[in-house]
């Protein structure tokens, strides 16, 4: 069995949060080390499209990182700005990540996951994925998309594999 341990960074986003009581964050950032995985950055931002670009657009150079995994801002509402900060940022749009996040919070949340702005996304050989800041919504974007789509023993494909430095 092959083994494959990615470095992740988390980002999260909002104006009220500190790493003392981001729930959403500090669990996400657990569930990738028991994942086996690295967590090579955490960060919180106000949401600001600027300030947002400004540490996705670091991390997205630095080839130390392979995924960069953000909760919060991607709401229809007042300063929700993460999926316009990180989308011009994007090579390639990963249109069936926010497809299928809003397809299984239907189950939990019925029609307000429309309001739901989830993305994901390639740049730079970098996977990045933008979730909800509610502590269910990140829940439900690890346990039910991303932990088997960062597992490079997940058949029959993942995300994983398509790492280009890892596969150059």
């Amino acid at each position: 069995m092959n083994t494959l341990s990615l470095n992740i960074a988390v980002l999260t986003i909002s104006d009220t949060r500190t790493l003392a009581d981001d729930k959403s964050g500090g669990w996400l950032a657990e569930q990738v080390c028991a994942a086996g995985h690295q967590l090579t950055g955490r960060q919180i931002v106000k949401d600001d499209i600027y300030q947002i670009r400004a540490v996705a657009s670091q991390w997205i150079c630095d080839a130390n990182i392979q995924a960069i995994i953000t909760t919060g801002g991607t709401g229809f509402t007042g300063r929700d700005s993460t999926p316009e900060a990180l989308s011009v940022l994007l090579d390639k749009e990963i249109s069936g990540f926010g497809e299928l996040f809003r397809q299984i919070s239907y189950d939990e949340i019925g029609s307000s996951t429309i309001q739901s702005r989830a993305l994901g996304g390639l740049a730079n050989g970098t996977l990045i994925f933008a979730l909800p800041g509610s502590s269910n919504a990140v829940k439900t974007g690890w346990e039910k998309i991303l932990r088997n789509q960062l597992d490079i023993n997940f058949k029959p494909c993942n995300f994983a594999e398509l790492i280009p430095r890892f596969n150059e």
